[in-house]
């Protein structure tokens, strides 16, 4: 029973070092969230440009994101868009905090409990209208703006940024907006 507890032991020591090394990875190695970051002036409503797709996002189009501040200081959001394959809407919502510093974007997201991942401004323009936003590593990516287009040197700045960091942008999904959102109604 003893050499039992002993290896149960080893095993939750090992897995909680490997989560936390992980925990550590929040951000692709060549990443850097912008400094003197605005929380409140980032609230509201962000259209998806373009991301690196993934299986909660796949088949969306008509993507948007509306982040609210809570009394704790976190960000609820809320994620919504058609999945044109179901033909419907669907929406995921989350929590987000800071990892750090109130003024640096860097911060973890959860869609499912616990479970925390990197969401990190990399660029975001003075009057906080387009973002470059960073996933975990360079399988996450997004380009955002507070309407459903973005000016082409504002698109070109963030895929040279993007490409600096190691991201194939080639991969990126090009999101189409072309229905009224009913999660965004009273925005």
């Amino acid at each position: 029973m003893k050499t039992i507890n002993k290896i149960m032991a080893g095993v939750v020591g090992v897995v909680c070092v490997l989560l936390s090394l992980s925990s550590c990875n929040s951000i692709p190695e060549k990443a850097t969230p912008v400094a003197g970051f605005d929380i409140n002036k980032y609230m509201g409503v962000w259209y998806e440009i373009a991301r690196i797709d993934f299986k909660h996002e796949r088949n969306l189009n008509n993507v948007s994101a509306q982040y609210t501040l809570n009394d704790k200081g976190n960000v609820d959001v809320v994620n919504s868009g058609y999945n044109y394959r179901r033909q419907k809407w669907e929406k995921a919502e989350a929590i987000a905090k800071f990892r750090g510093e109130k003024n640096v974007g860097a911060l973890k997201v959860s869609f499912f409990g616990p479970f925390y991942s990197g969401y990190n401004v990399l660029a975001v323009d003075d009057d906080y209208n387009y973002a470059l936003v960073a996933g975990k590593n360079l399988d996450y990516l997004w380009i955002l703006s507070r309407t459903q287009e973005i000016p082409l040197d504002i698109k070109s700045k963030y895929l040279e940024m993007a490409s600096q960091i190691g991201y194939d942008t080639s991969r990126l999904t090009w999101v189409k907006h072309d229905k009224e959102n009913p999660y965004l109604k009273g925005k």
